[in-house]
Order: structure tokens, then sequence, then C-alpha cells
């Protein structure tokens, strides 16, 4: 029997200081997100992020906290709740850290005696710290815990049609009364050595500029063209003007050179050229979290018209939109059908 597995990142229980620790913990621990030796990850985040990381996380978080609880975690259980009325296989919700984990997910639909299973990750493009870690937690945890399940992975789905076609009409409605200066897609950043770790053939991947450009398989893996690759197709599909459209990358880390340019000098440099009227979209996730809502939609809004803007919008994550319910679902149904899943 058939069953499907959605996966997204995961949230602190509450936005206290106490439980913020463990996340993080769990997360900053996670050799797929800081991908040093483990002695040196216990000395970094157990030795110096967790004395003071908690609790200022624990501040953002509860600037974004509704009243059933995480926005990502409600956001997720009502997409789950809706791509299930799409389906007749049954569909279970994992997160990769944190409280409903990707084993709590397997097991609801092992008891639903499901031995094949989709694994989709709410990520749509391939990163190691975000599509990469779950497909291999995932894997592991089936292998000990359900060795009776075989597990078949969704692509990343970045350049699919149908998901730009979603996308983008999300973006038109986000626009449709707003008058911008200017677009900026502000995508999750990851450090470059992660890009070039993901390089399969070890030599492509330069970040120059110009390899995201040259065909590879390296791009198969390669975030940073995936990301590139979703800011263009829209463009195409709404036709927006080339002048009026930019990438950038935010959530960094000190210490080490991240994908540029940097979302928060992209706002000062827009405002400074006078682009006074700024929407920003943030493709990476499919559902608001802390780094949509609070970072993006509230500091970000702070940080642009500090620097001498004057509008600006934050337009949403699918999250639980019709159309892409629809899509998964449809997505889900076919691969019931006919194993075929989407390109």
């Amino acid at each position: 029997m058939k069953g499907v597995l959605l996966v997204n990142l995961g949230s602190p229980d509450s936005p206290t200081p106490k439980d913020v620790r463990p996340y993080l913990d769990e997360f900053l621990m996670d050799e797929r997100v800081i991908d040093a030796p483990k002695w040196l990850r216990n000395l970094l985040v157990r030795g110096i992020i967790l004395q003071t990381r908690p609790k200022k996380s624990a501040k953002a978080y509860a600037k974004i906290w509704w009243d059933e609880g995480s926005p990502l975690i409600v956001l997720s259980e009502r997409f789950r709740d809706k791509v299930q009325e799409g389906t007749k296989l049954p569909v279970a919700l994992g997160m990769r850290y944190g409280s409903g984990s990707i084993e709590e997910g397997l097991e609801s639909l092992k008891s639903q005696g499901v031995t094949e299973v989709l694994l989709v990750p709410l990520y749509p493009h391939y990163a190691m710290s975000s599509y990469e870690t779950v497909v291999v937690k995932a894997l592991e945890v089936g292998a000990a815990k359900f060795p009776e399940m075989e597990i078949i992975t969704l692509p990343a789905f970045y350049k699919n049609p149908e998901y730009i076609k979603v996308l983008s009409e999300s973006i038109a409605e986000g626009l449709k009364d707003f008058e911008y200066d200017h677009i900026l897609f502000s995508y999750h950043g990851i450090p470059e050595r992660h890009i070039r770790k993901s390089d399969p053939t070890r030599f492509h991947c330069k970040i120059d500029g110009q390899c995201c450009k040259v065909n590879s398989v390296a791009h198969n893996t390669c975030y940073r063209h995936q990301v590139y690759d979703t800011t263009e197709l829209v463009k195409k599909e709404l036709n927006l003007p080339e002048d009026k459209v930019s990438s950038s990358f935010q959530s960094r880390l000190a210490g080490d050179p991240w994908l540029k340019p940097y979302t928060d000098y992209e706002f000062k440099r827009l405002a400074e050229e006078g682009k006074k009227r700024l929407a920003v979209i943030t493709p990476a996730f499919v559902s608001d979290c802390l780094e949509t809502l609070e970072e993006i939609a509230m500091e970000g809004k702070e940080e642009f018209l500090e620097a001498g803007g004057t509008d600006y919008i934050h337009i949403p994550c699918l999250n639980d939109r019709e159309d892409w319910v629809a899509l998964m679902a449809k997505w889900i149904n076919t691969w019931a059908e006919t194993e075929a899943l989407p390109v």
C-alpha cells in the first residue's frame, strides 16, 4: 500500500528559551547544517552559540507566534489536511527537527498499512542543509525502524512548469495593488563551501558568475543554480522587467563566506539607488516561518525604510493556497497511478 510523508523544517514547541534551546541544538548539531567535525560542532554550538542564541531566538519567535502555535507547524498541518482531501492515499506530516518527527510520520503511515512511501521534502531547491538532510534522515530512520518500507523521494521541483505557474500566480496576486520599483527574490543563504561539497564533479562549481550558466550534471544538486533558475522562470512567466528584478540571500552566520549578495545589504543598496517601493518574495520556503515572517516581513521592512525606502511588502509563501494544494495532490495521484514523478 502506498502513502505520502510530507516533511518540513520544524519549530520549537513554544517561543521560550527553554523550548528553543533543544530545537536549536538538534538543528545546529546536524552535520549538514554546520558541516564541521563533531568535536568542533560541539564547541561552536554547545560551547558558544547556545549560551546566548536561545534567548534571542525566543524573542524573535514570540513576535511571529500565532494563537494556534508555530506558524510553520500550523501552515504545514493545514497543507497536509487539504492535500489529504485531494488523494485517497494516507498523507502524514513529519518535521526534520523538533516535535512531530519523521519517525512519528512514518509510524503513522505504518499503522495504516503503508509499505511504499513517497517522501516529499517541502523545499523546492536542493541544498545540503534542507532537502538533503531530510532525505538522509528519512532513509536512516526507515532502514533502522521501518525496514519493510520502501521510500521514494520527490525530486526538487524548483523548475517544474506547474510549480512555476503556481508560484507566479501567487506573486502576481501579491503585486496586484502594489506599484513596485523593484522585486527582490530573497532566498535562504548557505555557505559557499556547501555548493562545492554538493558538486558531484568536484570541479564545475566555482561560484564565479559563469558556472551556473554552463550546463552540467552539477546543477542537479547546486542550490545557487537552482534558485537563479527559479527567478528567471518566474520573470519569464510574468514578463517582469529585467531591470526591476534581482535575487539575494538571507540568514547567514558570521565567520564564513556565504552566497552573495546578502539580502540586508540589498535593502540598503536598492533604497539608496532610488528604488523606493520594494516587493520581496521568499521562494526557498513553501511555508511562512521565522525567516520569512520575522526576518523579512518585519526586520526587512524596517531596514529598507530606514535606508530611505517608502513602501515595502512581503509576498507570502505558497502556504496552503488551493492551487498549490491541488498541484501537490496531482503529483501524488500521478505517482500512485503511474509511478511517475514530476520533473
